[in-house]
């Protein structure tokens, strides 16, 4: 936790529409009005795509769409939830006794996840109880995160309110103690060399065929039992074929493009927007050619979207489905959300309702945030 309190900030809320109309929506729902206000954004992953739980950067971008909650504190011990969205139901529950069914993706174990998450942090016993009404514009099920802005927004709503400051095989070819490498990442780490040098290391120590349970045993020494307890996760147990060669490659080229995007963006040369597309272009072919985490029908609006303006487009929000970002030079958007919208929804009869949650612009956004009113 970082020892500074969350950022606040004290606002005239009759100057802001959003917080106004929730002021009203929350006397109307508890008779009273809220004492502050907090906000957390969504996000979009620009570039870096399956490489985090690898132990790499990635390169993610706060939006301007977000969850905004008002809070009033209560003396009794209750948490009482309420939606601005009506399809999502209003909810209260103990604070002492949080407990959340992970079997039901229900909208306020979000909300849950962040107060316990921060109850059970700093082993706070008796927390005070609170009303609660959610906000959100982060079109759900999209890639930026919603469920991600609820939790984080949860966690500040309780920190504010408690007043608080806030892979084997390489390591084995190499000589590494490999069965001590958790991330690709380790392996770089230990071998002390670039991640360029570590793509030529793929070449030479990976077979692009894929691999058998059997052959990875063979290759590590070890049994297939040992192999299924140590190795594979509950979910992997019963893969029969394993393309190490290609995500491996994928995920050593990928964290290089994350430091050359971050390197073009502090050096700023003149062609940036065209060098930033290039890499974001290269990101899309690896997560399609070598993760093969993309579907045809992502790849189809990857080739639209560059075909109507966009200098760069990939695949967001981990793929098999889901979204695309591109980035667009500002004096070509309108004519790129009206070709792309004709292109890729209207011509092929795909719904795009409500058209905001489908295809839309947004820009770098602000962090969290506690709002006052003054």
């Amino acid at each position: 936790m970082a020892s500074e309190g969350p950022v606040t900030r004290r606002v005239q809320v009759a100057e802001y529409p959003r917080l106004v109309k929730l002021k009203e929506m929350f006397n109307s729902k508890f008779g009273s009005i809220p004492k502050f206000y907090v906000r957390a954004p969504g996000r979009v992953n620009i570039i870096g795509e399956h490489i985090d739980y690898c132990g790499y950067s990635v390169l993610p971008m706060a939006v301007e769409q977000d969850m905004l909650i008002a809070v009033e504190p209560v003396k009794t011990h209750t948490l009482c939830l309420s939606n601005t969205n009506p399809l999502y139901p209003d909810f209260s529950i103990s604070a002492n006794n949080i407990q959340i069914d992970k079997t039901k993706p229900l909208w306020y174990n979000y909300f849950l996840c962040g107060f316990k998450g921060i109850q059970e942090h700093f082993g706070l016993s008796n927390p005070a109880g609170m009303n609660c009404l959610v906000d959100g514009n982060i079109p759900p099920s999209s890639g930026l995160s919603s469920s991600s802005a609820l939790v984080c927004c949860a966690g500040l709503v309780t920190l504010t309110m408690l007043g608080m400051n806030l892979s084997k095989l390489l390591a084995k070819y190499k000589g590494l103690q490999w069965d001590k490498v958790l991330q690709l990442e380790e392996v770089q780490g230990r071998l002390g060399i670039s991640l360029e040098e570590m793509q030529a290391v793929t070449e030479d120590a990976l077979h692009s065929e894929p691999y058998s349970q059997e052959e990875i045993c063979r290759c590590l020494g070890i049994s297939l039992e040992e192999l299924r307890t140590q190795i594979l996760s509950p979910n992997t147990q019963d893969v029969l074929i394993f393309k190490l060669y290609q995500r491996a490659k994928h995920v050593y080229s990928e964290a290089a493009r994350v430091f050359q995007f971050k390197k073009i963006c502090e050096e700023a040369p003149d062609n940036t927007v065209q060098l930033l597309g290039e890499l974001m272009n290269q990101s899309h072919r690896s997560c399609r050619d070598m993760y093969e985490c993309s579907c045809p029908e992502l790849d189809q609006l990857v080739d639209i979207c560059r075909k109507f303006g966009a200098e760069g487009s990939r695949l967001t929000g981990a793929g098999w489905g889901g979204c695309t970002v591109s980035i667009v030079p500002a004096d070509k958007l309108s004519s790129f959300l009206a070709s792309v919208s004709e292109a890729y929804y209207q011509r092929s009869g795909r719904n795009l309702a409500p058209e905001k949650e489908s295809l839309f612009a947004t820009k770098p956004g602000g962090g969290a945030l506690v709002f006052l009113e003054a």
